[in-house]
């Protein structure tokens, strides 16, 4: 099967596919031992693709992996005011991967981890309705104005879509979302009179943290990612 050159960099996981495309124009690439200056070519099984010389082998087999994200860590792979970040966590044959979203500084728990930047990409979109579940603890034990999120609300101009909302104790709530905004929970729940005081997510898709201990990370099972694929 053919494919564009930049998709075969990029699907590598080499580079993005803008960036492959950059390096084929400043001729840094080879098809079978001939230089390529166009992302206008093909490649097929069995073509020997090189980048400054160097063999590129295709896309290793993904790899998916579940982290329990400690409290005061950035989702980032260097932090400009030195705080901790999840990579200074992560044992060193980890510290390669991607993360798939983002959970902010002081909220805990799942944090998807993977070797495919494309398939990261993809389960982030708000068009792929992936549930993801967290347990609020919040400021306040009234409930009435939940309402409100559950049917969907508009908070400083921005839409936010329904949420669904359970009510689990005096002051915690299990919230499944579908879009993924930065910080949308904490910022639907206060609009709603319930600021949040912890956050942990439980769950994303059918990948769920268990009983993984703060700071670990397990790799997921071929089958299981397999099924999450299925849903995108």
């Amino acid at each position: 099967m053919s494919v564009r050159i930049a998709k075969f960099i990029a699907d590598s996981g080499f580079a993005s596919r803008r960036a492959a495309e950059e390096l084929i124009v400043a001729g840094r690439v080879s098809v079978n031992g001939d230089t390529i200056t166009t992302p206008v070519f093909f490649v097929e099984d069995g073509d020997r693709v090189c980048i400054d010389g160097n063999i590129l082998s295709g896309r290793a087999q993904t790899e998916l992996y579940m982290f329990n994200k400690p409290l005061n860590t950035m989702t980032t792979t260097r932090d400009p005011n030195g705080r901790r970040t999840i990579y200074d966590c992560l044992p060193p044959e980890c510290r390669g991967l991607k993360y798939v979203g983002r959970l902010d500084y002081k909220t805990t728990g799942l944090l998807l981890l993977t070797n495919d930047g494309a398939l990261a990409r993809k389960l982030t979109l708000p068009s792929s309705n992936i549930p993801r579940t967290y347990i609020a603890t919040v400021n306040c034990n009234d409930f009435s104005k939940l309402d409100c999120a559950r049917r969907g609300i508009t908070v400083d101009g921005v839409k936010y879509a329904p949420m669904k909302i359970d009510e689990i104790g005096d002051n915690d709530l299990q919230v499944t979302i579908t879009e993924g905004k930065k910080n949308e929970v904490r910022i639907v729940l206060r609009s709603c009179g319930c600021p949040v005081r912890k956050l942990h997510r439980v769950s994303f898709g059918n990948i769920v943290l268990g009983n993984l201990a703060v700071g670990k990370i397990k790799k997921v099972s071929q089958k299981t990612i397999d099924e999450l694929i299925k849903t995108l």
